[in-house]
């Protein structure tokens, strides 16, 4: 493999050195090009340039400045002419006249100089709204930082409002209807296990989002994880000059009161860029749950009826902060440094009754527990940006590391009763402690070139190393005291390397675009429970990906996109360890999973740039799906791989406007997924069952005043062996501002009608039981949101070329 790398290494340095020669022959002489800057010397990025020809002032051509003030018109015919310069808060500015020549090279234009315009400056608010759903080429983003059911909600409720996520009541995210997604961070994965990534979405403030994309069939450019497509939360960043900020403070009620509060604070002079944000939460959050089983061993039928009530206060303390500096105008370095200290307190009281029918109690049992839990993580990420040339080539290089430290300690008492509710005998007292720590090194670098007018190779490298080290110390009373419970204790640790390379070719021409991609990731992993055999593995795969867009006219639009995609084993469910939620239910990790692989088709239509239509198919092999399984009276959660997953799906995305003050927005996604396996614990899955989610957004805006209701219903569907039923939800939400628009005010209520619950069902491999269960959903919340500072005059998001880092998520 270091072999393979090394060759790649030297290609990659071969295609960077390319001659430009070959570039330029292919590009007419006749260019005109140039810089803008303003009284300071600096940069003057985004603004407006205009060609004229200099005898009657005719626009020939208009473009924008580059983040480095650069400006460049090709193919220019000869001929007089004069540069106009405009931006928002300056001055027009107007160069002197120059001549362009037949095949004489490049006109450079000497250094352009714009002066402020204090009277612009003082005068002039701009404001822009963009709608809630964008659908682009690629991807539906969904503009978060304009919708106010977003301020005052944690990340994780919002994705529960995009256009085809569901999320689970284990927080596993689903997207059109399949289990798999990949969810970035600032287009960078965070490594985590799914419920250390629900932990991090709950303690993320929506005020620091600004938008979410939806990328359902990603190129080669992305890692190869995620069957379902990928999840990109976008945070905000600097878009004004000087110092600008705001404080966002809720308060809100559920079953309890909850409060959080969160400031963003920018500043952006000349050549740097700084940013940053600090979160605080306290939220409670409770549900209950009732299981019912019955289970038949040996011809005897028991009935095990679970009723649990799981209380919880969560705690997160969250940081980001950051530094981008423009060493030149071919030259963007940045850091990011971020990190948490949260903490959790979970109590569980679950109340067993078991007999040989419904109506009678044989025995029961009492299973108290006590759960605190505390999560800490740091992470560095360093990137640099190289503008090889104006002509487009660029080297994006980025470095990470993450650290995550988390520990559990948790308290089991468990009461057995006898038929007449007196004690059977001495309760049961068990107690666990499970540090856990994660460390994570990243680096890849992407590498960019235009061939020609039309053709443009994206390359790129990564490498990743991952190590998990879980160490499960549980104690059992013996009356006296703790002792060693050597049938639980236990040390697991995971350690993963991937190398990964990846070749994109994009070809435009009229009416439409070509890309072609190959990705291939080296994977070597191992997973030790200390004390049995080690599971080793390492494979090699490579992912192809095709992407077709053709404009058939101005207003209707065809796409086709395809890829292979990669699910590795999350961490979590290799791991073997046992937690119980009393005697008889607990779960446990499968060290032997292997990968599963899906091949996505996607067929769409966009007319006038809003509406959208998909149809979609997937094929999944080695699909893994978590399974309930029975040993004896004892029901436990695990993880298998079935043979195969077939996932059809229809979806349609329309705006409209009903009025000019009412707009709003509908989604439907209908699907079919069929999951299909023989000799799992003695039986056969070969289920299907068609589905389909709907979701409605309507905005109101009278003034000052903006009011937002949302409906959500998501029919009655399978998954594996469980049969979920309908759930439904509406959301809404009013808000008002004061003082210049400085300060805003919103009050929302989330299910306003109390009615979404999470029911599941399941007749399948021997398995006879129901799930019942409410969580804390009707949320009360006022919210109050202060922007400070210069809040006059925007500009562009000023971005590095280091956001385009991706991993893989863990699991559970």
């Amino acid at each position: 493999m270091k072999i393979v790398t090394n060759i790649y290494y030297t290609l990659l340095l071969l295609i960077a050195g390319f001659p430009r020669v070959s570039a330029q022959a292919t590009q007419t002489t006749n260019k005109v090009t140039g810089k803008l800057i303003n009284e300071r010397g600096t940069a003057v990025d985004y603004a407006t340039i205009s060609l004229l020809r200099s005898t009657d002032s005719t626009v020939v051509k208009g473009t924008l400045t580059n983040d480095a003030g650069v400006f460049v018109f090709n193919n220019i015919k000869p001929g007089n002419y004069i540069i106009k310069a405009t931006n928002l808060g300056y001055a027009k500015m107007v160069s002197p006249p120059f001549v362009v020549q037949e095949n004489k090279g490049p006109v450079i234009v000497p250094e352009l100089k714009i002066s402020n315009n204090v009277k612009v400056l003082t005068a002039v608010t701009v404001t822009a709204t963009k709608p809630l759903i964008e659908q682009k080429t690629d991807r539906m983003v969904m503009n978060v930082e304009n919708s106010i059911l977003a301020t005052g909600n944690t990340a994780l409720e919002i994705l529960q409002r995009a256009p085809g996520v569901t999320v689970d009541k284990d927080d596993n995210i689903s997207l059109k209807g399949k289990q798999g997604v990949t969810v970035m961070i600032n287009d960078k994965l965070t490594y985590l296990s799914a419920q250390q990534l629900a932990t991090l979405l709950r303690s993320t403030d929506g005020s620091t989002i600004q938008s979410i994309e939806i990328i359902s069939n990603p190129s080669a450019k992305y890692d190869a994880a995620g069957n379902s497509g990928i999840i990109n939360i976008k945070l905000k960043k600097n878009k004004q000059n000087g110092t600008n900020g705001s404080l966002t403070a809720v308060i809100a009620r559920g079953s309890s009161v909850r409060e959080s509060q969160n400031l963003n604070i920018n500043h952006k002079q000349g050549n740097l860029n700084l940013f940053g944000s600090l979160s605080h939460g306290d939220i409670p959050y409770s549900r209950t749950m009732d299981i019912n089983r019955k289970i038949t061993t040996n011809g005897d039928t028991n009935y095990f009826m679970q009723h649990t009530t799981m209380p919880q206060v969560y705690h997160y303390n969250n940081f980001r902060l950051g530094a981008d500096l423009d060493i030149s105008s071919q030259n963007t370095v940045g850091i990011v440094v971020s990190g948490n200290s949260n903490n959790e307190r979970d109590l569980n009281y679950n109340q067993t009754k078991i007999g040989s029918s419904i109506y009678s109690v044989d025995s029961a049992l009492n299973t108290n527990s006590e759960i605190r839990q505390t999560f800490t993580n740091f992470a560095v990420n360093l990137n640099d940006r190289f503008k090889l040339d104006t002509l487009g080539q660029t080297l994006n290089v980025d470095l990470d590391y993450s650290k995550f430290k988390n520990n559990s300690k948790a308290n089991y008492t468990t009461y057995y009763f006898l038929s007449d509710g007196s004690l059977q005998h001495t309760p049961e007292l068990l107690r666990n402690e499970t540090p856990s720590d994660i460390e994570i090194h990243s680096a890849k670098a992407d590498y960019t070139k235009p061939l020609t007018k039309t053709i443009k190779l994206e390359t790129g490298v990564k490498f990743s190393g991952v190590k998990t080290d879980n160490d499960l110390r549980a104690e059992k009373y013996n009356g006296t005291a703790y002792i060693n419970d050597t049938t639980r204790s236990n040390r697991f640790v995971y350690t993963e390397k991937i190398s990964a390379g990846y070749l994109n070719l994009n070809k435009e021409y009229k009416g439409g675009s070509v890309q072609l991609g190959v990705r291939a990731e080296y994977t070597q992993s191992n997973g030790n429970l200390i004390g049995s055999t080690p599971v080793d593995r390492s494979y090699l795969n490579f992912f192809p990906s095709l992407f077709i867009n053709q404009t058939l006219d101005k207003k209707n639009e065809l796409n086709f996109s395809y890829s292979r995609r990669i699910d590795r084993p999350n961490y979590g469910e290799l791991n073997p360890f046992v937690y119980y939620l009393d005697p008889y239910t607990f779960n446990q990790g499968n060290a032997f999973l292997k990968p599963q692989y899906t091949n996505n088709f996607e067929l769409g239509y966009v007319y006038d740039k809003t509406i959208n239509v998909s149809l979609g198919y997937s094929h999944t092999t080695d699909v893994i799906v978590e399974i309930i399984l029975t040993q004896g009276n004892k029901s436990f959660q695990t993880n298998l791989n079935l043979a195969t997953q077939n996932n059809y799906n229809l979806n349609i995305y329309t705006p409209y406007t009903i009025a000019k003050w009412w707009t709003g927005n509908a989604n439907f996604n209908g699907f079919y997924s069929g999951f299909q396996s023989n000799n799992i614990n003695g039986g056969n899955i070969d289920n299907g069952r068609a589905g389909f989610i709907f979701k409605t957004t309507q905005t109101l805006l009278f003034g000052t005043f903006k009011g937002e209701v949302m409906f959500d219903y998501r029919s009655a569907m399978n998954y594996g062996i469980y049969q979920m039923h309908a759930r439904k939800n509406i959301s809404a939400a009013v808000s008002q501002s004061f003082m210049d628009k400085k300060l805003n005010i919103k009050f929302g209520v989330d299910d306003v009608f109390n009615i979404f619950r999470n029911d599941i069902d399941s007749y399948e491999l021997g398995n006879n039981f129901t799930i019942r269960q409410k969580g804390d959903s009707r949320i009360f919340k006022l919210t109050a949101t202060y922007n400070f500072g210069n809040t006059k005059i925007k500009q562009r998001e000023h971005r590095t070329g280091a956001e385009d880092e991706n991993n893989r998520a863990g699991g559970n």
